[in-house]
């Protein structure tokens, strides 16, 4: 059987066109002798007049003799055109055959280097098991070099005349074997395994790590829905990643399975998002100002944006309305307590009054009080501590302690089941610099496995201030913003990009397994640059890398130019 690179291949759960490609691999490693590596999931890249040309293909087969043949898959419908075979995609439709040519010239540009000029043979082959092409020879493709749904399991068969794999010494239908070349295919082994695009091995890790970390921090959930007593009121203090949001969730279940109406409030809008995807009923999930909204559409008001203050003046005229019986509340959650003002807590309260079998529900972490609200004086409260961080990997609770001092962060403890790589921070001297060593800290996650999906870029800046939030694209990486709007139905609408981007203040509330913290900038360290630490660097639940100025590097005691914590060389500009 051939050997497959990634080896662990079988181990990922895929759909779509993901799964039809490991049905392929499946025939491959079935019908290729153990001679052959095949690489799945690979790319490359070459620069070239400051332009970045990248290349992709889906599987890479490499013969004993160092010839190379690229396999093309291509899942679903194509068209058959006058210019030849056409996939089509978002924006279009795109030309197979050029695309190949443009992937097979990328890649002999980046080989010559890496095989010192001892070139390769390079063949290609378009796999297409969901279609029938009906007229090959007017495709623009070769027709021995397509495999289509009529011969998809007669796959390893093809590569094998492609590749000539025959044997040497019985000359039959396939071609005559060539002569094996051991140092060249040592060579292109360590080039395609170095370019790897999809590591399993962090994926794998990742679903694993995702599961045991909520398993672990449902402790909160557990206990906190344990308590009882008469006209319950519950004021957990938790840290970030206690499960504070596996809690309102859980009540939120709770409350459905028992018949009774919750409310739950929170201050941030992508939380709400969040929350409102997973809840049993959506219906019941608000921010504080969308609740202010609904109860004032609700009694004939128009509602006006725009104005300086026209989130006050909606805060105060929903105050003002009286509370519908409707309106009222079993269970009131209360998420994010740390950024509520007191008007607003007690706007909220009316909806439970005095009746002992209402529950309020108040979660907060001091440390993310990003706004400066003074804190809530709970007299007569149940009160909870949850001082464990499941989510955040070890390494990013030490780096805090070390940062912030015990002092600032009491009783904080590393519960994560990872610990993870030590943090890494990149210090830059200007807005050039800051560029570079952001796209440092992407490529850098890449390499270590991540997806671009499981990275985001959090900025310490917020959108009248930063660089990053309102560009299109850094580097080669299209980034997806928030575009400052919601559509008819009230959905934050998003710039379309590969690479999320976010302020610390929208992305509080939410955490991604690769996290770079860029744009880090202040003059002085005090309380609330500890907290804007605090909340960007506990987004990150197994890579974190701060991305900052050299004058914060100094502040926090950091040396110039760090590279991971605690040791030198300089990623400066």
């Amino acid at each position: 059987m051939a050997k497959i690179l990634p080896s662990d291949w079988r181990a990922v759960e895929a759909t779509g066109a993901a799964a039809r490609e490991l049905e392929t691999l499946g025939r491959l490693e079935a019908g290729l002798p153990d001679s052959v590596t095949v690489f799945h999931g690979v790319h490359w890249t070459r620069v070239e007049r400051g332009f970045a040309a990248i290349g992709e293909i889906d599987f890479v087969v490499i013969a004993p003799s160092g010839r190379l043949l690229l396999i093309e898959q291509k899942t679903g419908f194509l068209d058959e055109t006058a210019e030849g075979l056409m996939k089509r995609h978002v924006g279009g439709r795109r030309n197979i055959r050029l695309e190949l040519d443009r992937t097979i010239d990328a890649l002999r540009k980046r080989l010559a280097p890496v095989t010192g000029g001892e070139l390769p043979a390079i063949d290609y082959l378009l796999h297409c098991p969901d279609y029938a092409v009906r007229e090959p020879g007017s495709a623009g493709l070769d027709p021995a070099q397509i495999v289509d749904s009529r011969a998809a399991d007669g796959i390893a068969r093809r590569v094998r005349e492609l590749l000539q794999l025959g044997r040497r010494d019985e000359p039959g239908d396939l071609p005559l074997a060539e002569p094996e070349r051991p140092e060249l295919v040592a060579r292109l082994r360590r080039f395609f395994a170095n370019e790897l695009e999809l590591v399993p091995d962090v994926s794998a890790l990742l679903s694993r790590a995702e599961a045991l970390v909520t398993r672990l921090s449902g402790g909160l959930a557990t206990w906190a829905r344990r308590l009882e007593a008469r006209a319950l009121r519950l004021r957990v203090i938790g840290t970030a990643g206690s499960g504070k949001t596996q809690l309102a969730y859980a009540l939120l279940e709770d409350a459905a399975r028992d018949g009774r109406r919750p409310l739950y409030v929170c201050f941030n809008r992508p939380l709400a998002d969040h929350l409102r995807e997973i809840a049993p009923d959506p219906s019941r999930v608000f921010t504080y100002h969308q609740w202010c909204e609904r109860r004032l559409r609700n009694a004939g008001h128009t509602i006006e944006y725009g104005g300086p203050d026209s989130f006050a003046r909606m805060e105060r005229e929903a105050a003002a309305l009286p509370v519908d019986p409707r309106e009222t509340v079993d269970d009131l959650i209360v998420d994010e307590g740390q950024d509520f003002l007191a008007a607003w807590r007690e706007d909220l309260f009316r909806l439970v009054g005095d009746r002992p079998d209402a529950r309020i529900y108040w979660l907060e972490d001091p440390m993310q009080n990003l706004y400066g609200r003074e804190p809530f004086e709970a007299e007569g409260w149940t009160v909870m501590h949850a001082p464990a961080n499941y989510r955040s990997p070890r390494s990013v609770v030490r780096a805090l302690r070390v940062l912030l001092g015990d002092d600032a962060v009491p009783g904080l403890q590393a519960e994560s089941p990872i610990d993870g790589s030590e943090v890494e921070y990149l210090a830059y001297e200007d807005a050039e610099g800051m560029l570079d060593a952001t796209k440092r800290a992407i490529t850098g996650a890449l390499r270590a496995g991540f997806r671009k999906q499981d990275i985001v870029l959090v900025t310490w800046s917020g959108r009248g201030r930063s660089q990053l939030l309102g560009a299109g694209m850094l580097g080669p990486h299209r980034l997806q913003a928030f575009a400052g709007r919601y559509d008819i139905f009230g959905n934050p609408e998003y710039r379309e990009g590969d690479l999320l981007i976010d302020s610390v203040y929208r992305f509080k509330g939410q955490s991604a397994p690769c996290v770079i913290l860029t744009e880090v900038d202040f003059e002085s360290f005090g309380a609330i640059e500890a907290r804007k630490l605090f909340v960007g660097m506990t987004r990150a639940s197994m890579r974190l890398t701060v991305v900052l100025s050299a004058r914060a590097a100094r502040e926090l005691a950091l040396p110039g130019g760090v590279g991971a914590h605690g040791s030198s060389g300089s990623a400066s500009s």
